[in-house]
């Protein structure tokens, strides 16, 4: 087994704060997360059998549809740093039935707490942007899978987000998240970024892709600027933007309504482009 396999020393800990938190207008967005808009990338690899760990899995709904895909005889383990959401995710299992086929656990992916070689795929989809050090938590996702297996991980990228039509007020969105997000520990730039971690984490054979979401129609786009608007003043986001002085409430209430504003527009179109990785361990 290779150096870049083995255990994390043991002060190995998150650092980042976790920018969005878990305000109702972020699981809004993040509930809307399948395995097909979210991990087709994956799709394809999994088989009937795998065992699958989900780092980060917030509400669950790309955990349950990753179990269904390694049904039957497979199992999912899906963890994430905040208990409240766990419960969530735990419900909504069970109200696809798959409550036997997966388990939840609180956990730090800079120092997980499963033996080496215990996962055929390890999975984390928008979680390496918000950590406090991407490559250690790809080192530890690296070792928990069985050599051979897969590492597959997919990040945002804010600064390559387009949208039409012209806003100055998004404009400003944009710079302020990437301030606060940055402020917290993270790297919003992350899906270029990608590759290069994983490189520094120790892999040798990565395949690097990208895809995007892309809200067009005037139900996506008055979902997709309502919940910004409301993650913009009531999130930890928010929170985080005014206590570390990156913007008065003001500020944000301004950015908000620009939002809301963008939203009405007939011809409005936004595009998330969004970084991925198939890493053999």
């Amino acid at each position: 087994m290779s150096d870049a396999h083995t255990a994390p020393e043991p002060t190995a800990h998150e650092t980042a704060v976790y920018t969005h938190g878990h305000h109702e207008s972020v699981l809004r967005s993040h509930r809307w997360r399948t395995a097909a808009n979210s991990a087709a990338y994956l799709v394809g690899e999994l088989r009937p059998g795998m065992r699958v760990l989900d780092v980060g899995c917030g509400p669950g709904t790309i955990t349950a549809d990753l179990a269904e895909l390694v049904a039957p005889g497979g199992r999912v383990t899906a963890v994430d740093a905040a208990p409240d959401v766990l419960a969530a995710a735990a419900a909504y299992a069970a109200e696809r039935g798959l409550e036997d086929a997966v388990e939840f656990a609180v956990a730090d992916v800079h120092a997980l707490e499963f033996p080496d070689d215990t996962f055929d795929v390890v999975h984390a989809h928008q979680v390496l942007q918000h950590v406090g050090d991407p490559v250690q938590a790809l080192r530890e996702m690296r070792r928990v899978c069985r050599p051979g297996g897969i590492v597959a991980v997919r990040d945002a990228d804010y600064a390559a987000m387009t949208w039409h039509p012209a806003t100055p007020g998004l404009d400003e969105w944009l710079d302020l998240y990437r301030r606060v997000a940055r402020a917290n520990g993270g790297e919003p730039d992350a899906g270029r970024r990608l590759l290069s971690w994983a490189r520094a984490a120790g892999f040798t054979q990565v395949r690097a892709s990208a895809t995007a979401w892309c809200y067009a129609t005037a139900e996506e786009v008055a979902w997709w600027s309502a919940l910004w608007a409301d993650r913009t003043t009531a999130s930890s986001y928010a929170e985080a933007a005014v206590g570390g002085r990156h913007a008065t409430e003001g500020e944000l209430y301004g950015v908000a309504s620009a939002w809301r504003e963008w939203g009405t527009a007939p011809d409005a179109w936004f595009s998330v482009l969004n970084g991925e990785l198939l890493c053999r361990a």
